[in-house]
């Protein structure tokens, strides 16, 4: 799979005028920003909102287009990319980031973060540049943080209002190991898999479910292959702008700044595009013909995934996630 991944992005840098890796900061002037959703998707107005500032800083000398839609593979594909050079800059959910920067799977303990104020506090802080630093040691350059939304259980058999509903359910997680403990330790069978597989996945009855935050219920149409959506609201979704270091390091003080201005824009952008389908998505999801379970009781879901925070605390110790608990 990586080596396919590998060819298509080559395929796809010679088709826009990438600079290959290693080429000058003179050379490199047309950027690709990659992601897996779809292209009217809020990771979409963000890579859309990263080549518009970066353009503008630049006085045009940086160019860009997007990859939507997993065009240069999954995300963890993706990340592999980046570490060896034939990617530029790629949008991602954290899901499988923790493969490669253990620190953050604590973004994803289940019912850690209390809304979207907490977690954007907290990203936005300390905190989110401390981890932004252990990224930056891991053959990536974090740039900035972005976001998915809420994550919420959608289905084909039957609506989810309490953890015996999730009972012997498949659900499609990503590989990320918080997660899958979370699901199972919940009644769920978790089946982690790249997410451009996932709609086809739904569509031939692999697995019965996923979890997603409604941007991304809305943006790809699980209303075709889903009846019900339970607002469980289990996990924040936060994602990360990546950088490659090969693209980083050819750059001059100046235009390094330029991609981390561009950074912030995308996901100042990304997250007003969250607040509107917060709002709209849910009535989007009804028109749509999906049942919408609104009175789920989250404390039951919550003391059941309880035991999945010590997969991330046996190794890391609680430090951390006391003080996420403790921003205020």
């Amino acid at each position: 799979m990586k080596s396919t991944v590998i060819a298509l992005a080559g395929a796809i840098a010679l088709a826009t005028g990438i600079a290959g890796a290693g080429a000058s900061a003179q050379a490199q002037t047309s950027i690709v920003v990659g992601h897996t959703l779809s292209p009217d998707s809020h990771y979409a107005i963000g890579a859309e909102a990263f080549i518009a500032k970066l353009g503008e800083l630049s006085d045009g000398s940086f160019t860009g287009n997007q990859a939507p839609a997993g065009q240069l593979g999954g995300e963890r594909d993706m990340i592999e990319g980046l570490q060896i050079g034939s990617l530029d800059v790629v949008i991602t959910s954290t899901g499988p980031l923790g493969n490669f920067v253990p620190e953050v799977y604590a973004l994803d303990l289940p019912f850690l973060f209390r809304d979207y104020d907490h977690a954007r506090t907290v990203l936005d802080g300390e905190i989110g540049k401390e981890l932004l630093e252990k990224i930056n040691g891991n053959q990536l350059v974090g740039l900035a943080w972005s976001e998915n939304g809420f994550r919420h259980v959608t289905n084909s058999q039957r609506p989810v209002r309490t953890p015996a509903d999730l009972d012997g359910l498949k659900l499609r997680t990503m590989e990320n190991r918080v997660h899958m403990e979370a699901f199972s330790k919940m009644g769920a069978a978790p089946t982690p898999m790249a997410f451009p597989e996932l709609f086809t996945a739904l569509q031939q009855g692999v697995v019965d479910g996923q979890e997603n935050p409604v941007t991304v219920i809305t943006a790809s149409k699980f209303w075709e292959v889903q009846d019900h959506v339970s607002l469980t609201g289990h996990v924040y979704s936060p994602a990360v702008i990546l950088a490659a270091p090969s693209l980083m390091d050819g750059l001059t003080e100046e235009q390094r700044g330029w991609f981390y201005e561009a950074a912030a824009a995308s996901a100042a952008a990304t997250r007003a595009e969250v607040n509107r389908l917060e709002e709209a998505g849910v009535a989007l999801l009804r028109e749509n013909g999906m049942e919408v379970i609104t009175d789920v009781d989250k404390a039951p879901f919550a003391k059941l995934a309880e035991p999945a925070y010590s997969v991330y605390t046996d190794r890391h110790g609680p430090d951390l996630v006391t003080r996420i608990q403790a921003v205020k």
